[in-house]
């Protein structure tokens, strides 16, 4: 079988460890990366036999345009702004992997459809927005959330300077999705970049102030929730299962990696390219003649 080809703009940490997960996929292959610079990363992956170039996105559109159907872009917000307009007129897949937002927010456990992959452009949101989003809009659809707050603690070792370069457009985003695609009335967003070592895995805070705080219905939601986000991210855990305190529910999630270019501390980009990697190859299967 044929698979599909992508491309990956930006070979940092987050695009190194997507090659590793493409690798492995049956549905796609990876035809070129892309920087804006010649870097080590770029050199490392050019070693490996990947067409990679130090000349953006305007080589791999010229090389590839029909060709390469899905497009991951692993740069910053900024980047994303001005990659987008070309993807879409080279007719390539973008899935963001910046907060820049300039799709719609998609989490997988709760809005991948056909929809979505029928779209020019789509938004992975953040890592917390990953982690917490599917856990807002569970416990919201049973028990009417009016506000979520969430606390995400993140090893300051898996923060490149992607990260530290978008933190404010990362709670302004994580924000957002948890209003418009976790269904809370209101929420607040903290991020932490803890320096303990050894790291810490990813640990994510969720306070939710409900309507209806029958535990039980809660409880239940919480875990088919779990299960539904360990299908494309095995390392998605509670660290505190769902308790409540009259109407705030709280607990915590944890995400470990899989260890494949990134330690396993990392569970903070692990998941979003999880998610980027499970829209992939629904949009693959699409490609293919098939339906999700």
């Amino acid at each position: 079988m044929e698979k599909i080809k992508v491309g990956i703009i930006g070979p940092g940490n987050i695009g190194q460890d997507l090659l590793v997960k493409i690798g492995r996929s049956e549905l796609l292959e990876v035809a070129c990366i892309v920087s804006a610079i010649e870097s080590d990363n770029i050199k490392r992956v050019r070693a490996q036999g990947y067409d990679a170039s130090s000349e953006g996105i305007d080589y791999m559109i010229d090389k590839y345009k029909d060709e390469i159907k899905i497009v991951f872009d692993c740069t910053s917000a900024a980047g994303h702004m001005s990659h987008a307009p070309k993807l879409k007129e080279a007719g390539m897949y973008a899935i963001d992997l910046t907060p820049a937002a300039v799709g719609p927010y998609c989490v997988p456990a709760i809005n991948l459809n056909e929809g979505f992959l029928n779209k020019e452009n789509v938004n992975l949101v953040t890592c917390a927005g990953q982690a917490t989003a599917p856990m807002v809009e569970a416990i919201n659809a049973v028990a009417d959330v009016s506000y979520a707050e969430i606390v995400s603690s993140i090893s300051s070792k898996s923060a490149g300077p992607g990260t530290r370069a978008n933190i404010d457009e990362f709670t302004v985003t994580t924000k957002k999705a948890l209003e418009t695609v976790g269904g809370a009335d209101k929420a607040k967003v903290i991020i932490i970049l803890n320096p303990a070592e050894p790291p810490i895995l990813m640990r994510n805070t969720i306070y939710t102030k409900v309507k209806n705080p029958d535990m039980d219905t809660i409880r239940k939601a919480a875990f088919d929730c779990l299960e539904r986000v360990q299908k494309y991210v095995p390392g998605y855990r509670f660290l505190l299962e769902p308790i409540i305190q009259d109407d705030i529910v709280t607990m915590m999630v944890e995400v470990e990696g899989l260890g494949d270019y990134l330690p396993v501390y990392s569970g903070n980009l692990d998941i979003i390219n999880a998610a980027a990697l499970h829209i992939a190859e629904e949009k693959a299967k699409l490609l293919m003649g098939g339906a999700k």
